[in-house]
């Protein structure tokens, strides 16, 4: 690319950054890196009614905690209402647009008249009196785009390819409502060439709008940037994504524990193709090699099943200084009474078991607190009419093993199942529900080993009693 790009991300604070805004912010910003150019931000607030700080922040906050940083200084749409009503004035100046006073009653006349919901211009070609007349009535108007009935708008999609539109297809459209709010088209295009962007990349819900902002371009003869618009994300079942398919703000992957490493190799693979078989990159790599001819056309599918997958490698092959840093962010006192290599033990055990920060903090609480409770179905799982002798054998040898080392513990074992002639379910099982408190985890011996001779003997011991007294109910 000889002229390094110029891209932005423009979402409206009219709610919380979700997984389809945070795609097209990151393709916009891996776009952007690749050829050397510009990822700006622009906050589309002219809704002011809806529009909120908090959702504001929200963005920009996810956008930080993702690494996706602005270059430049953020923009406000609601700051830039004269230079919209510039290019307003100019238009009409120049003839290109022109008032119109229909009132909802006529329009509503004339489509039944017509049978088409498009404009039929009515007020396109009144003269000045007229025009003079109903602003000295106070007459309210909308501002309309001329547009003729002739020729076509054709622009190149970096996704889809050529698209070509009729003009016989798009009526005089507004571009400033009754209130004297510009539209979203007009605000866009004017946005767009002041911050002097060169690419446009969106999701298609907007590729409606490209011709129509392609003819705005036109009228105050301007520069039209290069388009792309990607696919949309789809739920598993083929729907759009919503809610019923789970948490869909970034926001909400942030506090389940997720990653932005994690979510953002996600991503960036829905609907893209990288030409390769690696599956797990970090930014730079996905910088380096991220190319929209890549994306594909159909829809993406998210899948949950897949992030976790994604999220869960990122977590294996992840340093566990690292890992601890970013849990303690999450869980300020995790593993606080330990030293920090204690720690590293634990999560060097658990993160190949875990798919977020908080299923680790999930999967390692019982090395930081004895468990206390214990689902009386899986107690009888455990509980055969051997069990209790078994457990009373197992802690008494293992008060008296000297060399407590991780090797000697997982001879020692296999060597107590082999002489008492036991099957390792019948060992294995009930020691490793009664030091964890759960059924299944993480290597017995390397849990064994951390928790420490004291520790494993009396969490045996209390499960020994947990047993007698139920035998003794029964």
């Amino acid at each position: 690319m000889n002229i390094p790009p110029r891209v932005r991300f423009a979402p409206s604070p009219t709610g919380k950054l979700h997984l389809g805004g945070a795609r097209t912010a990151l393709s916009n910003y891996l776009f952007a890196k690749r050829y050397n150019g510009k990822f700006l931000l622009r906050i589309e607030d002219t809704d002011l009614e809806r529009s909120k700080k908090e959702y504001v922040d929200q963005i920009c906050n996810s956008l930080i905690w993702m690494d996706l940083k602005w270059d430049e200084e953020l923009v406000f749409q609601s700051s830039r209402k004269n230079i919209y009503h510039q290019a307003v004035d100019q238009l009409i100046k120049s003839k290109k647009a022109y008032k119109c006073f229909a009132s909802k009653e006529e329009l509503l006349i004339e489509r039944e008249k017509t049978g088409s919901f498009s404009y039929s211009g009515i007020w396109r070609d009144r003269s000045d009196a007229d025009i003079e007349n109903e602003l000295k009535k106070g007459t309210s108007f909308t501002v309309r785009l001329k547009n003729s009935d002739l020729g076509h708008t054709k622009f190149t999609d970096l996704i889809y390819g050529e698209i070509k539109i009729e003009h016989s297809q798009i009526d005089d459209f507004i571009i400033v409502r009754s209130d004297g709010s510009p539209v979203y088209n007009l605000t866009n295009v004017i946005d767009d060439n002041e911050m002097a962007i060169t690419h446009v990349i969106r999701g298609e819900d907007h590729i409606a709008n490209t011709p129509k902002q392609i003819l705005i371009y036109n009228s105050l003869e301007l520069t039209v940037p290069v388009f792309g618009h990607l696919p949309m994300i789809l739920g598993p079942d083929k729907k759009r994504l919503s809610k019923r398919h789970g948490a869909i703000g970034v926001q909400s992957y942030q506090d389940e524990g997720y990653q932005s490493k994690a979510l953002l190799n996600y991503l960036a693979l829905l609907g893209w193709n990288p030409g390769t078989e690696e599956e797990i990159m970090n930014l730079s790599r996905l910088i380096n090699i991220y190319d929209l001819k890549q994306v594909q056309k159909k829809s993406a599918i998210f899948d949950l099943k897949k992030l976790d997958w994604i999220s869960g490698q990122h977590l294996k092959n992840q340093n566990n200084k690292e890992i601890l840093d970013n849990l303690r962010m999450i869980e300020p006192k995790w593993g606080e009474k330990n030293t920090d290599d204690f720690c590293f033990q634990i999560i060097e055990l658990n993160k190949p078991r875990s798919k977020s920060l908080r299923e680790l903090i999930y999967n390692s609480a019982y090395f930081f607190k004895n468990p206390s409770e214990f689902d009386q179905n899986d107690i009888g799982k455990v509980h055969k009419d051997e069990t209790i002798d078994i457990l009373l054998a197992f802690t008494k040898e293992l008060q008296g093993l000297s060399d407590w080392s991780l090797v000697k513990i997982e001879v020692w074992m296999k060597l107590f199942i082999h002489d008492n002639d036991l099957n390792f379910g019948s060992v294995m099982k009930p020691v490793r529900f009664f030091i964890s408190g759960v059924l299944n985890g993480a290597s017995l011996f390397e849990i064994i080993f951390l928790l420490g001779k004291d520790l494993t003997t009396f969490r045996l011991k209390k499960g020994i009693e947990i047993l007698s007294n139920r035998k003794e109910s029964d």
